[in-house]
């Protein structure tokens, strides 16, 4: 890597796995959107988004093929700004949209960036697409000052940004085995190839933590908790042969450790029940999801984690294969694996931290996740301020899933407002 200019560094170590997943229907690609307060002007928007990356090289990069691994290298072509369509976070192709791993739309008063995962995580993406806004509201004339995930455009890249952070803080001793087999899937009728439906539901962030400090547990651990519990139920109601029911839960590993690398740094945790255990209650799965994921989700155990992940990519034997190989390798083990261990998923990205001066600009910020290839609860949350948008990507027509979650949570008395492209 170019001390200088970042001219080329390698992927991280969860970055490697997507480009093997790839295919001409599929990419693990998530959304983070901006609703303003006023219609967007896609001029200025692209100007804004010239000046950051110039602030964000790890962004500004395209993806190259080398003998071993692929590796990113500085992008020269100009970023393109395009008008938002109806099925996002589709398929992407590295030779497409000038070579680069984002695409940013635009369409009335919404700001939308689309990530290719081996890019960065959900953190990072915040940071982009917020300080992309905050660009284009002070070119629209209003006074933002940087601060929380707004970034200063006259400072320099620091080498933390750039950071693969799960090779500089894996040093656990001990391995984690995970012993996860094949799960429970609500499957129905497949979309066609790049369709996403996706439900999104805007609640009041006080009414949700009340009700959930009723049950002893965060937004995390309840909604994954209703997740598991929608998943338990319909399974039963099918009168088939019952399976676990798991559900994923991408962790921000900057809370354990000291880095504000905008790369990939989060582990996937799950938690599970089986309903050969015997009948479980809402509260009794409420507990079992918190006892669960608060015996793994923290700093000791997830730097075990990290280290076994780190072993794989390390082994002698797999370290000098060629890239051709290691992309069928990749490819054959997520087409007979991939979300087989999974029922559903849920993203939290918590709190955005803006400026107050933003804030005043800014309706709401939409967390999508991307529809999974057979999941069809795929879901992002994120919050502004007392809004949380909770989203629903699903690969299935059928809408169920959905919408006995909301309507769970108006029988709890949350008021729920319901946007959708169906």
């Amino acid at each position: 890597m170019s001390k200088g200019n970042f001219e080329w560094f390698k992927l991280d170590n969860a970055a490697k796995i997507f480009p093997g997943q790839n295919s001409d229907g599929w990419s693990n690609v998530f959304r983070i959107g901006v609703q303003l307060r006023h219609e967007v002007e896609p001029e200025l928007l692209k100007k804004a988004l010239q000046r950051v990356l110039r602030r964000l090289p790890c962004f500004d990069v395209r993806i190259k093929p080398g003998f071993f691994w692929y590796y990113f290298e500085h992008n020269p072509n100009e970023p393109l700004i395009l008008e938002d369509v109806k099925n996002i976070c589709y398929r992407v192709k590295f030779r497409e949209n000038g070579g680069y791993l984002f695409r940013v739309f635009y369409r009335g008063d919404r700001i939308a960036v689309d990530f290719y995962h081996a890019l960065s995580d959900g953190y990072g993406g915040a940071v982009f697409v917020s300080t992309l806004t905050a660009e284009y509201l002070r070119l629209k004339g209003c006074e933002i000052p940087s601060g929380g995930m707004v970034l200063d455009l006259s400072e320099e890249p620091t080498r933390d940004e750039m950071l693969d952070a799960y090779t500089r803080f894996a040093s656990s001793k001990a391995s984690y085995n995970r012993r996860d087999k094949a799960v429970y899937h609500a499957v129905g009728t497949k979309e066609g190839k790049h369709l996403c439906n996706y439900t999104v539901g805007i609640m009041s962030f006080e009414q949700l933590h009340e009700i959930c400090a009723g049950y002893g547990a965060t937004l995390t651990e309840f909604f994954a908790a209703m997740l598991m519990d929608i998943h338990y139920r319909k399974q039963k109601a099918e009168r088939k042969k019952q399976r676990e029911v798991s559900v994923q839960i991408p962790v921000n590993l900057r809370k354990f450790f000291p880095t504000q690398t905008l790369r990939n740094f989060v582990l996937c945790l799950r938690v599970k029940m089986n309903p050969d255990m015997g009948e479980y209650s809402f509260e009794e799965l409420v507990k079992l999801v918190s006892l669960q994921l608060r015996l793994v989700n923290n700093e000791k155990t997830v730097n075990s984690m990290m280290t076994q992940n780190l072993k794989i990519e390390k082994n002698p034997f797999a370290k000098f294969f060629p890239l051709f190989i290691k992309n069928l390798s990749v490819a054959l083990t997520f087409l007979l694996t991939g979300e087989q261990t999974t029922s559903a998923l849920i993203s939290n990205l918590g709190p955005v931290s803006i400026p107050p001066e933003m804030e005043e600009h800014v309706e709401k910020y939409l967390f999508f996740t991307g529809p999974g290839k057979l999941n069809g609860a795929r879901c992002g949350v994120i919050t502004l301020g007392d809004k949380v948008a909770f989203t629903f990507s699903n690969c299935y027509s059928e809408s169920d899933i959905e919408r006995e979650f909301f309507t769970r949570l108006v029988k709890m008395g949350v008021h729920v407002k319901i946007e959708s492209n169906r």
